[in-house]
């Protein structure tokens, strides 16, 4: 299979269409930008739609009505244009259709900066709209990851009927990496008994509706939708482990900072300090009990992020704090180097050069 020199955005762009998505509705926002171009490009001619919206808004509302037909949708943004999306994605949520929902992260709070973050992990896993409900939350870490994970990403959401975001970011976005497309297995996914796709008067007319009067009838919707979720978390959680056998110290880490994290583990073996890496490839599920197996020998952990500290509660959690769990990382858009994560896994070891 012939690999081809891509960036990030685009080949998720790339990945997407070859995966059976029709309709793309978004709105330009840097560093995000070159996926939309490429889909405006290519879309037209490969049998889909690209519609640029007025407003992020426009845009999530656009692919609920596109979702509700059980046709494949998505959309992008960076960490602003989420943050405008969210009353949407608890509307598609609470519909029950599946979507894919990009963001390629960039620093804030506000404004913030144009730079590569991981300052939206709160937003994905814990707060991403109103009500009680999750998405499935994909981390990739290469430009070879984003584009096998688009694929999963279509099928996880139709599988469940839920929108399902990948969590990318400015450096995984603009970086170029060699990339291979790999063949795609048309989806088995039978949207008959529930997308409202015209009956050509020969069913019952299917509603693709969020509001419940009955305070009971919601009650007993959100609780079937959590039975789904629980199935999720069984079935669903993905992470990868990285010397984790023998190690002393756990460094936990995802997306573009897993390679940072890594690359630090490979000099602090080379010091002699027992170090491993466990990256969760699931934010949500969180990959617990891979967690707890990839610890079982550790005696400390180290999470490594371009945030102030926000999967930190989840490591500590998943190991109902039975290890300690120390933070190291820098924020505003600012990539953490290796030599700095590997100054902290000395001091955890007790100060060894």
């Amino acid at each position: 299979m012939e690999k081809v020199l891509m960036k990030g955005n685009e080949a998720l762009a790339e990945a997407a269409i070859r995966a059976g998505c029709k309709c793309f509705f978004g709105y330009p926002i840097t560093p995000q930008t070159e996926l939309s171009e490429y889909l405006a490009k290519q879309m037209p001619k490969r049998g889909g739609v690209f519609l640029q919206a007025e407003s992020e808004v426009a845009a999530i509302n656009m692919v609920l009505g596109a979702a509700g037909t059980g046709t494949r949708v998505m959309t992008s943004s960076s960490s602003p244009g989420i943050s405008l999306k969210s009353e949407g994605i608890s509307y598609i949520a609470g519909s029950d259709v599946p979507c894919l929902i990009v963001n390629v992260e960039r620093g804030g709070p506000g404004l913030g900066s144009i730079q590569p973050s991981q300052q939206d992990y709160w937003q994905a896993t814990k707060g991403l709209g109103h009500g009680d409900f999750h998405l499935i939350i994909l981390a990739p870490n290469s430009v070879q990851e984003v584009v096998n994970l688009v694929t999963k990403a279509f099928d996880l959401g139709e599988k469940y009927r839920m929108p399902v975001m990948l969590l990318s970011d400015g450096l995984l976005g603009q970086m170029m990496e060699p990339v291979e497309f790999p063949e795609i297995t048309p989806s088995q996914a039978d949207n008959s008994a529930w997308a409202a796709c015209g009956t050509k008067m020969e069913r019952e007319h299917h509603i693709v509706n969020s509001l419940y009067i009955e305070a009971l009838d919601l009650e007993e919707q959100v609780k079937r939708r959590y039975e789904r979720y629980a199935k999720i978390e069984e079935t669903e959680a993905m992470a990868e482990t990285y010397l984790c056998e023998d190690a002393d110290i756990i460094v936990t880490a995802f997306g573009a900072t897993s390679r940072v994290a890594k690359s630090a583990v490979n000099k602090a073996r080379a010091e002699g300090i027992k170090a491993g890496l466990f990256r969760p490839i699931t934010l949500w599920p969180f990959p617990k009990a891979e967690l707890n197996a990839a610890c079982k020998n550790a005696k400390a952990v180290l999470s490594v992020e371009m945030n102030m500290g926000q999967m930190i509660d989840d490591v500590k959690l998943a190991l109902d704090c039975r290890l300690p769990v120390s933070f190291f990382g820098r924020t505003g858009g600012v990539v953490p180097s290796p030599k700095e994560v590997l100054e902290e896994l000395r001091k955890l070891n007790g100060g060894a050069q």
